[in-house]
């Protein structure tokens, strides 16, 4: 059984910072941690130590640091690692939320551990927590068309038909996030998958 903890959660959503990069793939996670933002009336600020900015809010009675790193999507192991030790949230209390294209469009998947699929953000939050064993909220964005290269595909904006959904999609991968936090990962992935 995969209770939820009782100390603090670290939730965090993986994208590139920049106004550029704003309505792309890649940045999935920087959207659904502004709804939960939205979802518990707080404001991003800058945390100095980490290099990310942050919010510290309570969902369902328990504390949770919501964060978006500054740093780009490769690097951001870096401030990941340096929010967990500052405040002291084991690697398993990790959730970070992140775009997947192995899951198709819209699919929303929570899971602990596993390889990085290619995902630079994930492979570079491995490396800094030195341990796989975190836990994921994936979302689908689907596989590139025809030959185009996944690393072009992921930072260009969601085409026409996606972008009318991905308003409902942020707010099932936030929904997904709070049920997490709330039932721990046997439960939640019972209810989602």
């Amino acid at each position: 059984m995969s209770e939820p903890a009782a100390g603090p959660a670290l939730v965090v959503g993986l994208g590139n910072p920049g106004p550029e990069y704003e309505r792309t793939r890649h940045n999935v996670g920087f959207l659904v941690a502004d709804v939960l933002a939205e979802r518990v009336g707080g404001r991003f600020t800058a945390h100095k130590k980490s290099g990310a900015d942050l919010l510290q809010a309570r969902l369902d009675g328990r504390q949770v640091l919501l964060a978006k790193p500054r740093s780009f999507m490769n690097v951001s192991g870096r401030p990941v690692a340096a929010l967990a030790r500052f405040f002291s949230v084991p690697p398993t209390e990790v959730v970070v939320v992140h775009d997947e294209l192995d899951l198709p469009f819209g699919t929303i998947r929570v899971k602990r551990g596993g390889g990085e699929g290619g995902h630079n953000g994930l492979r570079s939050i491995s490396a800094a927590l030195t341990t796989k064993e975190y836990l994921r909220v994936r979302v689908g964005i689907g596989r590139p068309p025809g030959r185009q290269d996944p690393a072009d595909f992921v930072l260009k904006p969601f085409a026409a038909p996606e972008r009318k959904e991905i308003p409902v999609i942020v707010e099932q991968a936030a929904d997904a996030v709070e049920l997490l936090l709330r039932v721990g990962l046997e439960a939640a992935q019972n209810q989602l998958h």
